[in-house]
């Protein structure tokens, strides 16, 4: 089934009325539909969804982005470090928070000898920012480049040797961070999503101009009820439309439950987010929904728009040859095909790449960035 079919099925499922505005608070759920049993295994891992290597060492850590945002991160050290080593930050995927996906790369990263930062973007998990929960192409671009930073002032870590590893929907923005701070000296991406493209586009830029008119619409009307109602409202910040051809959001990411007519798309997120494979409590996919007027900043801040300025530095994307998200990386390679190398990892769909180790190609990244930090 289409993606923006997929779409349609959230909010029809994900919300008792789609077109409902009622604000959800962060982390309000209290139980979870049918198979969503996660939060046990994730506290049994003390709130992760993977088990940290015996030869890794993982701290907490604070740092601040140049709006003054502090940012929450798990540093990853090889326990035998020695000298100066090199060093990656990793966020992602859109929506999910440290203790997912991009701590299990982090934590296999440092595996391999890496100082590895892997970090909530502001506004999200435990970093900092007064209203939850809401995203910014913009502030999470600065988010790649204050964790550079951080990495930097670390006495272990060679500064000339700092790369950057986006997942899903972070890695637009580690694509354009890196663009714009050469200090990034490499950047890798795995099941890359161009957020500000989906969202103003639509799955495969199958909007209308008629529907973007329609979504520009929509949430503007919705900035009225926020500011009338003094709240931030929860929404769809990929909206799909109603059979009547009106937008149509859910106050949900992914439904509590799932239906038995799910397509496929939605069952693979469901199976990550929602089970015990990948829930975490503060992971918004997890639970709830982003700020309904989120996409605005997307339709203004357009990315990787000076993807040349990359070169001379590399660029690796890394996609599942089954993954819905694949065009994203496929036209980014076309934009400058000198400068990124593709990827396509037989029989893997989109969410694979989140977590299976057995399908994730660290081996062929542990060589990018090897190469590519010397």
């Amino acid at each position: 089934m289409e993606r923006r079919k997929a779409l349609g099925l959230i909010a029809a499922t994900g919300a008792a009325t789609a077109a409902s505005f009622t604000a959800v608070p962060s982390f309000a759920e209290t139980g979870r539909g049918a198979g969503a049993t996660g939060q046990g295994r994730a506290t049994a891992k003390g709130g992760y969804t993977f088990a940290l290597d015996k030869n890794v060492k993982r701290t907490s850590v604070r740092f601040k982005n140049r709006y003054g945002i502090k940012v929450a991160a798990d540093l990853y050290v090889p326990k035998n470090a020695r000298g100066k080593l090199p060093a990656l930050t990793v966020s992602g995927p859109f929506g999910a928070v440290k203790e997912q996906s991009s701590g299990l790369y982090a934590n296999e990263f440092a595996r391999r000898g890496y100082v590895a930062l892997a970090f909530d973007p502001s506004f999200t998990g435990e970093s900092g920012g007064t209203v939850r929960d809401v995203a910014s192409p913009d502030v999470y671009t600065e988010d790649f480049s204050a964790a550079v930073d951080f990495l930097g002032l670390q006495k272990i870590v060679d500064r000339e040797r700092i790369g950057v590893q986006g997942i899903c929907g972070l890695s637009g923005m580690a694509l354009t961070a890196a663009a714009a701070d050469s200090r990034i000296k490499a950047v890798a991406t795995s099941v890359m999503y161009d957020m500000s493209r989906s969202m103003s586009r639509g799955h495969q830029d199958y909007y209308t101009r008629e529907q973007r008119q329609k979504i520009v619409d929509h949430l503007s009307r919705q900035r009225w009820n926020d500011a009338e109602n003094g709240t931030y409202a929860r929404g769809s910040h990929e909206i799909p439309f109603d059979k009547n051809g009106n937008p149509a959001p859910s106050n949900r990411v992914l439904p509590k439950t799932l239906p038995a007519d799910a397509d496929p798309i939605t069952k693979i997120f469901f199976d990550y987010y929602r089970t015990e494979r990948g829930y975490h409590p503060r992971s918004i996919n997890s639970t709830t929904a982003w700020t309904a007027t989120t996409p605005m900043s997307f339709f203004a801040f357009q990315q990787m728009t000076n993807i040349d300025m990359l070169a001379p530095r590399k660029a690796l994307l890394v996609a599942g040859a089954e993954a819905h998200s694949l065009y994203y990386s496929k036209d980014v390679q076309a934009m400058a095909p000198d400068t990124v190398d593709l990827v396509i990892v037989p029989g893997a769909d989109h969410v694979d790449l989140y977590d299976r180790k057995d399908l994730i190609p660290f081996d062929r990244l542990d060589e990018f960035f090897t190469k590519n930090l010397a």
